[in-house]
């Protein structure tokens, strides 16, 4: 499984959505419920899946999925396909 498909699953089951309604594309403003406890299942879940601790600061800054795929790159993480 890829890191992209590993974070798509993530998503879709915290944002509580069905794949097609899933994109790398979407933001908080598409998702109903991205609210704040969403924020820390996302912050949770990048942890176990992926074995990154967000800070406080970057949780909360995140308003896209590109955010997610932008901080994870930068710690080292791979979303290449």
């Amino acid at each position: 499984m890829t890191n992209r498909e590993k974070l798509s699953d993530l998503l879709l089951d915290i944002f509580l959505l069905e794949p097609e309604e899933f994109s790398f594309d979407l933001t908080r403003e598409d998702v109903e419920t991205w609210d704040s406890l969403a924020v820390v299942s996302v912050a949770v879940g990048v942890k176990e899946t992926f074995g990154y601790h967000f800070t406080p600061e970057e949780a909360t800054g995140v308003v896209r999925v590109q955010d997610i795929i932008d901080l994870l790159e930068n710690k080292g993480i791979s979303f290449a396909d």
